[in-house]
């Protein structure tokens, strides 16, 4: 008799197995291997697919147990459920098929959204036919129940709008997967567009989920895709109104003009506006071009340092109090100290270039006492070869790089000079035009001399103009080397014709 009933049991445990389940397990092996095939990224698929077929042998299982133990209702209902969870896996690997595999070796790109309806449209039509099978006349349920039909619509309304709002979205490409957009105070890249949302990644590394509707409802801005390549940004700022808005313009369009800034657009050039008076000060606005969104912030802090840089050198205060009142000694005598600190440091920078080791201490004061001190960002050009400018550069602090610009090439690099040298003195001694160009490789900081400085001591002193002659002579002779001049000028003539310039540049002849 124990015999008689495992045999039974196995009859019973065996019986739902039939050729149903034997098909779906054979095609969804087909799919997932044409999927694998196909590169598909399938570790969820292939995840969701073990659940799926784990499910079906449990209750099938079930349904011989129940069987075996005298409950031919509840088997039937767990075979019929087994039946209807392999048909939802079967549709689902043949819609992942069709439009991951199929479509798009025929060279067609649907929206994901479409795969999404697809698949979820085929789970209404097998579960319809499946309810046909159990014996349910479902023309008889959907003609007779009108007010039932009304309530599920009713109630599936936003639903709908996300589907439909989705699809419309994609169809007429108002949005694809990798825009940047803005919606309201969110804004980042969409990473995926679903059947009821819009998942969009925003640069804090979040994920936003918006409903389909809100975006066929509302308005949002697309700040980057295939089709907005760049996005203008504003950067504003203030100086007080004491000086002139063309000064002001003319420096920071010339300065970022020039600069060599990442991921800031060199067409259109970046512009600068003056927006308003208010409260004692101007207020601009820089306005540029961004080529990477992700970059916004980051972009934008080094086009405010090279605009505080080119501020700073022309002497321009950004954004002063309109009421500052400090008289107090204390602060007096501070800000003396900190002149005389100043001072001494300008002086043991003069004293270490060769320019000026002739110089007495006297002179050597004047000189520190009129330096002007500039600052320069990375990128920034410093001097520009062929333009006119009597006053040269002390580099105290970074790296510039030396460029010689040929009508053949746009720009051959030189070489590069490090903190404690000296350039630009050509235009300082004989009001040449600039030789080279010179940019800042790193941000830099520099005393700046010009001629009307320098020229008492020249008028008083103008035995200095040899000495002076020699050493620009050498340097002229260093800067035609490593331009590689075949034909260099006789070392004396060359020195001749420094001296001579010198003298009538600071008038030394009459």
């Amino acid at each position: 008799m124990p015999d008689a009933s495992l045999t039974s049991l196995s009859q019973h445990l065996l019986t739902p197995w039939h050729a149903d389940y034997i098909q779906v397990v054979v095609a969804a092996g087909i799919f997932l291997l044409l999927l694998t095939r196909r590169g598909v990224d399938n570790a969820g698929i292939l995840r969701s697919a073990m659940v799926f077929l784990l499910l079906m042998s449990v209750l099938a299982l079930a349904s011989g147990f129940t069987s075996f133990f005298g409950m031919p209702r509840t088997a039937e209902v767990l075979d019929s459920v087994a039946i209807l969870l392999s048909g939802v896996l079967v549709i689902r690997l043949a819609g992942l098929t069709l439009f991951r595999v199929v479509v798009p070796r025929i060279g067609l790109h649907p929206p994901r959204i479409m795969e999404d309806i697809i698949i979820v449209l085929g789970y209404i039509a097998w579960g319809m036919v499946r309810l046909r099978y159990a014996g349910l006349d479902l023309s008889g349920l959907v003609t007779t129940s009108a007010v039932i039909t009304g309530i599920i619509a009713f109630s599936m309304q936003e639903t709908l709008g996300n589907i439909l709002g989705g699809l419309a979205l994609q169809l007429d490409n108002s949005i694809a997967i990798g825009d940047w957009v803005k919606v309201d105070d969110t804004s980042g890249r969409v990473i995926e567009v679903h059947w009821r949302h819009t998942a969009v990644r925003t640069r804090n590394g979040e994920v936003v989920v918006l409903p389909n509707s809100l975006l066929m409802k509302g308005k949002f801005t697309i700040v980057g895709s295939t089709d907005v390549t760049q996005w203008r940004r504003w950067v504003n700022f203030q100086v007080h109104n004491t000086v002139p808005p063309q000064r002001v313009i003319d420096a920071v369009e010339q300065a970022l003009g020039m600069a060599a800034i990442p991921h800031v657009s060199k067409q259109p050039v970046p512009s600068c506006v003056a927006m308003d008076y208010r409260d004692g000060l101007i207020h601009y606005a820089v306005r540029y071009w961004l080529t990477d969104p992700l970059l916004d912030d980051p972009t934008d802090s080094q086009v405010r340092v090279h605009l505080y840089a080119a501020l700073q050198r022309n002497g321009f205060t950004l954004a002063p109090p309109v009421l500052a009142v400090d008289l107090t000694t204390e602060s007096s005598e501070r800000d003396q100290q900190e002149r005389a600190r100043e001072l001494a440091l300008r002086k043991r920078t003069l004293k270490k270039i060769e320019l000026f080791t002739g110089f007495s201490e006297d002179e050597l004061d004047e000189i520190a006492s009129t330096l002007t001190f500039a600052t320069f960002a990375r990128g920034d050009v410093i001097t520009h070869q062929g333009a006119i400018a009597h006053w040269l550069y002390i580099l105290i602090s970074g790296e510039v790089d030396i460029w010689f610009e040929t009508p053949v090439q746009e720009r051959r690099h030189l070489t590069t000079l490090p903190a404690g040298r000296v350039f630009g003195e050509m235009g300082l001694m004989t009001g040449e035009p600039r030789r080279a160009t010179v940019t800042a490789r790193t941000d830099a900081e520099c005393y700046r001399l010009d001629k009307k400085s320098f020229e008492h001591i020249m008028q008083s002193r103008p035995e200095l103009a040899d000495l002076f002659a020699h050493i620009l002579t050498e340097r002229s002779k260093q800067l035609v080397a490593v331009q590689n001049n075949k034909t260099p000028e006789n070392h004396e003539q060359q020195k001749a014709r420094i001296l001579a310039s010198i003298r009538n540049f600071f008038g030394l002849d009459s």
